[in-house]
């Protein structure tokens, strides 16, 4: 396990670096934080390491944003928060993106945890007291 440590935002780039370091051939990663604790934050900063100049942001409700990274390929941003259970991932297709062979950030992966293929890279991320982010990479 790795633990990385975003003080403040500005350090939140060179957390995104690293934990693209760490990637290796892993195709999944699944984001496991508490709300507001930084997971859109942290996944828009990995996007922009990959050379995606213009992130949308966090995919609330379409539950996927795909993009076309000049060095790593496809690359696709889930969040699932929305959905209430693994039929209803099933239902919206998210299994077989999964298995595509893209890079995929997934936020709130609890929710489908099921589906998650075993080489998956899990990152937990928690606030201290002092507000510091700690990013916990497995």
């Amino acid at each position: 396990m790795k633990e990385l440590i975003a003080h403040n935002l500005d350090d939140v780039p060179f957390v995104a670096r690293e934990l693209l370091e760490i990637l290796g051939n892993r195709k999944v990663v699944a984001f496991y934080a508490e709300m507001g604790s930084g997971k859109t934050t942290l996944i828009t900063a990995v996007l922009r390491a990959m050379g995606i100049e213009s992130p949308e942001g966090s995919p609330t409700y379409s539950l996927v944003n795909t993009y076309d990274s000049p060095y790593f390929g496809e690359v696709m941003h889930f969040d699932v928060y929305r959905l209430n259970s693994v039929e209803e991932a099933l239902d919206a297709g998210i299994e077989e993106m999964l298995y595509s062979g893209a890079i995929c950030f997934v936020e709130w992966a609890e929710i489908i945890e099921p589906l998650l293929p075993e080489e998956v890279m899990r990152v937990k991320i928690t606030l201290n007291h002092a507000g510091e982010r700690i990013v916990h990479i497995d």
